[in-house]
């Protein structure tokens, strides 16, 4: 995880500086558009995972095992052909007749557009690999290979930046070669280690029946989500131009590496709670959901803390202050504020996915994040500036956040008041107390230079460890883990 951050920043240190601000948000643009066809297959892959994780907690015979991984790779490379015929003529009239593109520069755009379409294609071809690999929590292959791709992108930002030909078409094209290895080495350790990862064309009627039933009603959470990242994206586009979708393009990979230390945690917990469902222990999938929510908090604000405040000296430092997009600053913090309360919900969107019966709640909860798009388009076309994308976000996501425990209340006999209690009240708690010790901080500091900085983060990172210590975890959590710390 963290080696990846370090990678991944200076990854897009030298792309950047290598295309330019504007090179580089023709990328995100473009790009862009064909993440928008994961629409179609986003929820598909929400039901792999959930099916071979059930599967494994049923301690289901190595069959039934089989049968599940090999159906949902068929699925998969329907899915694949669908997006390819439905993206080739959607996409390039898209790119050709809306986006606000330099004419000079459609060409570029129509080579970008093809090879992140492979990537796509590639990516969705792995997806019940990936699946299988997590829902054996085998996390050292999946961390081996997360970081084979994280060097196999940083290498390719190096040959870009001393390449003499067209660099953002090399870009795309290197990144979809990155993919395809990366493919190959899901599906290398999964034969060797898994029986049932050996395919074979199969096509199951009660199985494709039952994913494309918890399928169809995913579509709404998964698509809505999409739609709110990519249509906020396409927007900012066509209101702003280029150079507005490097600044999101920019504020996305923050929020992307920033994840990445609560993720590799719901990553592994995920599955426990999964099986515990599968298996009928509800007490202990409940303590999961709430203990996945505090950490999973907890771990993104000593992070989000420090970067929130000195982001301005931070990006200047990361991309050169000659080569930072306008607002792009701006977009990170707010983004950054978006991921902390979305946060609160992972374990238990992960439990939702377990019971499999999840059509009331993502006609809801999905439907509600379905407002995301027409909001932050009536906001644009009334005049409001750039961010008011993540505003419509925030707030939409805090609706949300509502209406998710009301409706798990009913599927799981999630007891509301005690997770507001135990869990909500202690998160909000430890936000506010490090927040405002980073606020205090940044007034007595200079944070345009390096003492400044330094002492700002290891102060705020200290308090906000203190904080979590002695406010956020309960008084057994801490003996567990004072006893974990001197034992090492």
């Amino acid at each position: 995880m963290l080696l990846l951050m370090v990678v991944g920043l200076v990854t897009s240190r030298v792309v950047v500086r290598a295309l330019g601000q504007e090179e580089f948000g023709i990328y995100g643009a473009v790009a862009g558009v064909v993440s928008l066809f994961t629409v179609l297959t986003g929820s598909m892959s929400a039901a792999i995972s959930r099916f071979i994780t059930f599967e494994l907690g049923k301690e289901s015979a190595a069959e039934r095992l089989r049968k599940v991984f090999s159906t949902a790779v068929s699925i998969e490379l329907v899915l694949s052909a669908i997006v390819v015929v439905l993206a080739e003529p959607i996409g390039l009239w898209w790119i050709h007749h809306r986006m606000v593109l330099p004419p000079e520069r459609l060409g570029a755009a129509f080579w970008v557009f093809q090879f992140s379409l492979l990537s796509l294609v590639i990516q969705l071809v792995s997806v019940p690999y990936n699946a299988d690999i997590i829902a054996r929590e085998r996390m050292d292959a999946f961390a081996y290979i997360s970081i084979f791709e994280g060097v196999g992108k940083l290498a390719v930002a190096f040959c870009i930046a001393h390449a003499s030909t067209d660099k953002l078409v090399l870009y795309a094209a290197l990144l979809a070669l990155v993919s395809l290895a990366t493919r190959l080495a899901y599906g290398v350790f999964c034969r060797r280690n898994f029986p049932e990862a050996r395919y074979r064309w199969t096509l199951d009627k009660g199985l494709f029946g039952q994913m494309f039933s918890f399928a169809g009603w995913n579509f709404i959470g998964s698509g809505s989500g999409i739609l709110r990242d990519q249509g906020g994206n396409q927007l900012l586009n066509l209101y702003f131009g280029p150079v507005a979708n490097a600044s999101w393009l920019l504020a996305s990979q923050v929020n992307g590496t920033v994840q990445k230390f609560v993720t590799s945690f719901t990553t592994a917990i995920n599955p426990q709670i999964t099986k515990s469902y599968a298996s009928g222990d509800r007490e202990h999938m409940l303590s999961l959901v709430f203990k996945g929510s505090r950490m999973s908090v907890y771990l993104l604000i000593l992070v989000i803390c420090p970067l929130f405040f000195n982001a301005t000296f931070l990006v200047n430092l990361w991309l050169g202050a000659d080569a930072v997009p306008p607002d792009a600053v701006l977009f990170i913090r707010l983004i950054l504020m978006y991921l902390l309360l979305e946060s609160v919900s992972y374990t238990m969107v992960t439990a939702m996915l377990a019971t499999g019966d999840i059509r009331d709640y993502q006609i809801v909860v999905g439907g509600m994040q379905l407002l995301n798009v027409p909001l932050a388009w009536l906001c644009l076309k009334l005049g409001a500036p750039a961010q008011s994308i993540y505003w419509v976000a925030i707030g939409v996501a805090f609706l949300c956040l509502a209406a998710r425990l009301f409706m798990l209340r009913k599927m799981i006999g999630l007891p509301v008041g005690r997770f507001l209690k135990e869990v909500f009240l202690n998160e909000v708690l430890v936000v506010l107390l490090s927040m405002s010790m980073g606020l205090f901080l940044s007034i007595l500091l200079p944070l345009d230079t390096w003492w400044g900085f330094v002492a700002h983060a290891l102060l705020t990172l200290l308090f906000t460890a203190m904080t979590i210590l002695m406010t956020g975890l309960s008084k057994e959590e801490r003996k567990q883990l004072m006893t974990k710390l001197l034992k090492r």
